[in-house]
């Protein structure tokens, strides 16, 4: 019998109609050969341009059926602006995923060594906020929603920068940008609490982004990362703070040990995943549809298609899981104080092992059983090693 106390004919009935609707995006960037402050380890098989990444991107929803979009980097992916847009429409009929929500590359250029969009230099913000603009006019040409903006702004010594005019700096910034949208369109304010700057970041928390949210406009919500927190901090109460205050906008899913490790989700701690599953399952209501799930993971050592549809596979299972949780029965335990018998409802649908139904789910969708199982036969790994094996010897920057 299962702890949480529903039937197996409805268990699969439950697990079914959750992953029906369940989709998660893919990092175009994971894909791509990357690596840590101190280097990285070039894989043969890594993509290499844009059509490379569509094709991995393409073989990954083929396998795991849950993974249409690929989220793009404007700097390394559409260089060009809306120029390159004509290539990206070709290539999401090509290889069948489409264009995703849009990044901007708010860190790497050398004009941003003492920030961004909250820059002390008013023209080196305008040229952060027109290239945002620009990225908003890219989702435009690609019909994608969501424009993702993580800030990696801050200061490293305690006095030399004024965390109050910053405030005021990205304020005007992201209003400005904002204001740019189209009315389909959306802003995720995304947070992180440490790294690159050590002393402060200047959007450090989800209150911070929460309210630079706010003071943007009607369209833009917060972005989660799982990583972006401290050690031991409380990822699904933030959760259900966002959804009680209608600002969830989406996640950027992986997992860490110490820090923003980007390792695989599910890997460290999947009963967290499941915990943040669930207060959106039994949650979200209405609001469950706009909540982008995004995968932010980019690996050195393992494959990297490997890798995503490991990850899409994980995903799929805790969040059907978090979908057999009895909300009914839980919430009269709760509310009579039962505690051990509420957190083993709760614990017993965690320990379910939905990997039979979830196969079956795929079967039933004409997927392969096992994607993993299905990619080392295919041996599309290895066609695309022999095949990029040559421009990734002589590669040497990240995120290419």
């Amino acid at each position: 019998m299962n702890n949480h106390s529903g039937s197996a004919h409805g268990d699969t009935e439950r697990v079914f109609q959750a992953l029906d609707s369940f989709r998660i995006e893919l990092p175009s960037w994971g894909f791509s050969n990357t690596g840590t402050r101190f280097g990285k380890f070039v894989q043969p098989a890594a993509a290499t341009n844009l059509e490379e990444k569509f094709a991995d991107a393409g073989q990954v929803n083929a396998l795991t059926g849950a993974s249409p979009t690929v989220a793009l980097h404007v700097l390394w992916d559409t260089p060009n602006g809306v120029k390159d847009a004509a290539e990206v429409r070709s290539l999401e009929t090509k290889y069948g995923v489409r264009a995703g929500s849009i990044n901007p590359n708010l860190f790497q250029d050398q004009k941003y060594k003492f920030g961004s969009l909250a820059n002390p230099s008013a023209e080196i913000r305008q040229q952060a906020v027109a290239h945002c603009i620009e990225s908003v006019e890219v989702a435009k040409a690609l019909d994608s929603r969501d424009i993702s903006m993580w800030i990696s702004d801050g200061a490293n010594y305690p006095g030399s920068q004024s965390i109050r005019r910053r405030i005021d700096w990205l304020q005007e910034s992201l209003k400005t940008i904002h204001d740019a949208l189209r009315p389909d369109q959306r802003m995720l304010v995304e947070y992180k609490p440490f790294e690159p700057a050590f002393y402060f970041t200047d959007v450090a928390d989800w209150g911070m982004a929460l309210e630079y949210a706010r003071s943007a406009g009607p369209q833009a919500k917060v972005l989660v990362d799982t990583g972006h927190h401290y050690q031991a901090q409380n990822v699904e109460q933030i959760v259900a703070w966002l959804l009680h205050l209608k600002a969830l906008g989406g996640f950027h899913f992986n997992d860490r040990k110490y820090a923003d490790d980007d390792l695989t989700l599910g890997s460290i701690d999947p009963y967290q995943v499941f915990r943040i599953f669930y207060e959106i399952v039994s949650g979200a209501g209405d609001q469950l549809n706009d909540i982008a799930f995004m995968i932010d993971q980019s690996h050195n050592l393992k494959g990297k298609v490997e890798a995503m549809v490991q990850t899409v596979v994980a995903a799929q299972e805790l969040y059907a899981k978090a979908a057999l949780v009895d909300q009914a029965k839980l919430a009269g335990l709760q509310d009579e104080c039962r505690l051990v018998e509420a957190e083993e409802l709760f614990r017993g649908a965690f320990y379910t092992d939905v990997r039979p139904a979830v196969a079956q789910w795929r079967v039933t969708r004409g997927l392969p059983h096992d994607p993993l199982k299905t990619l080392y036969e295919s041996g599309y790994v290895e066609r695309a090693a022999k095949q990029r094996a040559a421009k990734n010897a002589g590669s040497v920057s990240s995120y290419a």
